[in-house]
């Protein structure tokens, strides 16, 4: 299993070895064979339409359609005749009939992007396709049937939005039959010199000409890279920008120490306003009623329950949070600190 997960990386730009990132491409690789639904979850920038190539192009329908459709891009008024197609007449501008995706991609596989900004009516007939198989073209009566197969991706809490009354908890089930969860890049930070040494050889073949770092200047941006209080809020798309503007930006093709302070403080500015939003959405998903603390306790917690979640345990994650604090300590329960904490 390990050499076949290779090949695939290989095949598709997969980088990485932590166990998380395995174990999504395996379970990718295990599903493929079936015609189970999948549902993707991560943030943005991840990697999920790449996972979605890898279910088609592993599955017996590799040799049928395949589309991605990112579903918070199409206005609500035009989603359902995007995907069920349409009648003459069936609303204004329809000057002719349309097929829609679920009609011209009968056979492949449809991939759903952002399914958390698909309308609740049109959630009612993706619905009907998964239960039955048939769709209505809008303007229609008649019952036409597809076989599609249907990957969804989000980067929000779906289940959060069902409670709130934002999308069907039938259809979540019914999409969530086989849920793979892709990392954030922040959860796996040995992976980054690598994905950096690619992207810096992506970004020479794009130039054409020889490009890289000075030793010490590489030193210094993986240090701010896989420092733990660099979050990385857009994840490889960040450090893809982050990459090309320092290799463009190089003199004879040099990266140089004052060229990654530049960059590390352009990137800082940029994700002030993304951080303090990551924090908002986090603690959403924990406390609806966050907004009634001061935000010096909302950083505060946000940073807390991040390092919970990136940390194997709660020992670990206390240990990262007192890392100063708690060489002055005789006992040092990590653990029995952040609990009192929480």
């Amino acid at each position: 299993m390990a050499n076949n997960l290779q090949r695939i990386k290989q095949r598709y730009g997969i980088i990485g070895r932590t166990e998380a990132l395995d174990r999504a491409l395996d379970t990718a690789l295990r599903v493929a064979s079936t015609d189970l639904s999948v549902l993707i979850t991560g943030e943005s920038g991840v990697g999920k339409e790449v996972f979605s190539r890898v279910i088609h192009d592993n599955s017996p329908r590799k040799h049928e359609g395949f589309i991605a459709i990112n579903c918070g891009a199409i206005p609500e008024g035009t989603i359902n005749s995007e995907l069920f197609g349409h009648e003459k007449g069936a609303f204004t501008g329809a000057a002719g009939e349309r097929k829609g995706y679920f009609e011209t991609y009968d056979g492949g596989t449809i991939f759903l992007d952002e399914i958390g900004e698909m309308p609740l009516n049109t959630q009612t007939f993706l619905l009907r396709v998964l239960e039955s198989g048939e769709f209505v073209r809008m303007g229609s009566n008649k019952v036409q049937r597809t076989n599609v197969r249907i990957i969804a991706a989000t980067n929000v809490n779906l289940m959060q939005n069902v409670k709130n009354g934002k999308f069907r908890e039938d259809l979540y089930y019914r999409l969530n039959t086989v849920p793979i969860h892709l990392p954030p890049l922040r959860e796996r930070r040995q992976d980054i010199r690598a994905h950096l040494l690619d992207m810096i050889d992506s970004t020479e073949r794009q130039l054409g000409r020889k490009t890289g770092f000075n030793a010490d200047a590489l030193a210094r941006y993986l240090r701010f890279a896989q420092d733990p209080a660099t979050l990385w809020p857009g994840n490889l798309r960040d450090l893809q920008a982050s990459t090309h503007r320092m290799a463009v930006l190089a003199q004879r093709g040099r990266i140089t120490v004052p060229m990654v302070e530049a960059e590390i403080a352009t990137l800082t500015d940029q994700w002030s306003a993304a951080t303090a939003d990551l924090d908002e959405a986090l603690l959403a998903e924990l406390l609806p009623d966050a907004v009634g603390l001061d935000e010096f306790e909302r950083a505060q917690l946000a940073a807390v329950v991040r390092a919970c979640r990136e940390c194997a345990s709660l020992s670990a994650a206390g240990r990262r949070l007192f890392a100063v604090s708690r060489k002055e300590k005789a006992s040092q329960n990590d653990a029995d600190r952040l609990r009192k904490y929480l």
